[in-house]
């Protein structure tokens, strides 16, 4: 009796712990990346980040990802993409969106996040992914960071495989094509 209790307490202590974490959400959206080096798969987190996710699913719908590059690499910090074309030729884009930095969410390896420019609320259709835990682009009092909207939960060899790839300037020798961006 005793040690049915004490399964029945370790599993519903398991299950808030897991319940409670975005790792654990059942029903968040994900995202594929068809990459020239392989997908990607891309938790998004809704609840923690709704103006951002909204903003990258619909670049997503639309097609606007398909065909464009990972433009800027740097090893041993983040991987980025989201508008140029192989030929560095820039997609046109929307409206910039607020700066959602202060969701509780850490720019931690392999977490995806907007890019944008000095400006807080500059965020278009750039993103990166962190490939190192980077703690100093978090919110913060006086530098405001920038808003991680998901994860890779699958494809974290492609995310590494592309970050090690040559570069000049931070450009990938020969363009890594994000070919499709699909719902999951």
């Amino acid at each position: 009796m005793a040690g049915r209790t004490l399964a029945a307490v370790s599993a519903a202590c398991l299950a808030v712990v897991l319940l409670g974490s975005p790792a654990a959400a059942q029903d968040n959206p994900a995202v594929v990346l068809d990459t020239s080096m392989g997908a990607i798969t891309i938790e998004l987190f809704e609840e923690q980040a709704p103006i951002s996710v909204a903003n990258f699913l619909s670049y997503v719908d639309e097609g606007h990802y398909d065909g464009v590059i990972f433009h800027r690499v740097i090893q041993g910090f983040m991987i980025q993409g989201g508008r140029f074309t192989p030929s560095m030729s820039p997609r046109a884009t929307r409206a910039p969106i607020r700066n959602e930095a202060a969701n509780g969410l850490d720019n931690d390896r392999y977490t995806v996040a907007m890019a944008r420019t000095a400006e807080v609320d500059s965020a278009t259709d750039q993103f990166f992914i962190n490939t190192v835990d980077n703690a100093f682009l978090n919110h913060q009092v006086r530098d405001y960071g920038y808003a991680v909207f998901g994860r890779v939960i699958d494809g974290t060899d492609v995310v590494d495989r592309i970050e090690s790839t040559p570069v000049s300037n931070a450009v990938p020798n020969e363009p890594v094509v994000i070919e499709s961006a699909r719902r999951r």
